[in-house]
This record gives structure tokens, sequence and C-alpha cells, in this order.
């Protein structure tokens, strides 16, 4: 389907670019926000990442999905954002990884309720593992699309993906406990 668009505007169509943005902002969004962290800087990281995604859609080659590619765009606006505004993360110490004394807490919670302290958690991790625990987990994209948005080998996004479920799981325990 996303082929079909990508021809449409290529053929002068600029309204066919709406289908990407209703069927792509959200993910786009959540990848945004994982790096950076803010709302506000998030939302500015996916608009200019859209216009980038626009104005290079004729290099798109289609060797990756749409929007692995797109994913792409969105991740290296945000670090150039990062970069920009100097944000300095400060990981969180090791006895973050205790484990859940009463796991069976969180899945009393309500849906909502979990959505909420599941993003408040990830706000805590760094960059890297919210990301990866986003691409993997939310957008459900196999480790080598993780692979080809970040620019991570195999055995990194691995290697990272174990560290952050290690990581959320005791973030959500402090998290529950207050």
């Amino acid at each position: 389907m996303d082929q079909v668009y990508i021809d449409k505007i290529l053929a002068g169509d600029r309204e066919a670019f709406r289908y990407f943005l209703s069927t792509y902002k959200d993910m786009a969004f959540s990848v945004a926000i994982s790096i950076v962290k803010s709302e506000v800087v998030a939302e500015e990281v996916v608009q200019d990442a859209f216009v980038s995604c626009y104005h290079a859609l004729k290099s798109f080659q289609g060797k990756s999905k749409f929007s692995s590619w797109l994913y792409r765009i969105v991740v290296n606006h945000a670090f150039t954002r990062l970069r920009r505004i100097k944000i300095e993360f400060v990981p969180i110490s090791g006895q973050d990884e205790l484990s859940v004394s009463d796991e069976a807490a969180l899945w009393q919670l309500e849906q909502k309720e979990q959505a909420q302290l599941i993003e408040e958690a990830l706000q805590h991790l760094p960059v890297n593992e919210s990301l990866a625990l986003r691409l993997f987990y939310l957008e459900e994209e196999s480790i080598k699309d993780v692979c080809q948005i970040t620019g991570w080998t195999e055995s990194n996004a691995k290697v990272i993906l174990h560290r952050a479920r290690k990581r959320i799981h005791g973030i959500l325990s402090k998290l529950m406990k207050s």
C-alpha cells in the first residue's frame, strides 16, 4: 500500500502524503519522545522528519520497509536535536534492576494506568534502551528492522533490548511502590 502512495506523491499528488502522516505519525512521535524525552521537542522532531521524508521520497529505494526508512529519519532528526539542545541524560543506577516483589500487582492495574506507568518508566530509561523497547515491542519491528532503523548491529540490538528489559522491570517496581 505504501508504494501506491509513494508513486502518487512522486507523480505530483501532494495530498497523497496525508496517508503517511495519518499512518505513521503516532509511532514516529513515540520513537522521537523515546529519544528526546520531551513532548514539545518530539513534536518538532516529527514535523522536521516528515518534511525531510517528503523531500527525500524520490531517494527511497524500497530496500527496506517504508516505515523503517521513515523511523530512521525520525531517529536521525531526534539525535540531531539532542546534540543541538545539548540535553544530558544520566543513566539510572544498577539498583534499579532489582526484581519486582509483587509482579502480579502490575497486571492488576487498569489498561490505561498500565500504559501511563509504562510511558513514565520509558522516560527514565537511557535513550537507546527506550528506543529499542518502543520499536521492538510497541511497533513490533523485528530485530533486523530495529537494526536498520537505529544503525546498530544485531548483537548490539539484542544486548540493548536485554538491558532495557531488566532496567524497565526495576523502574516499574519502584514506580509501583511510590
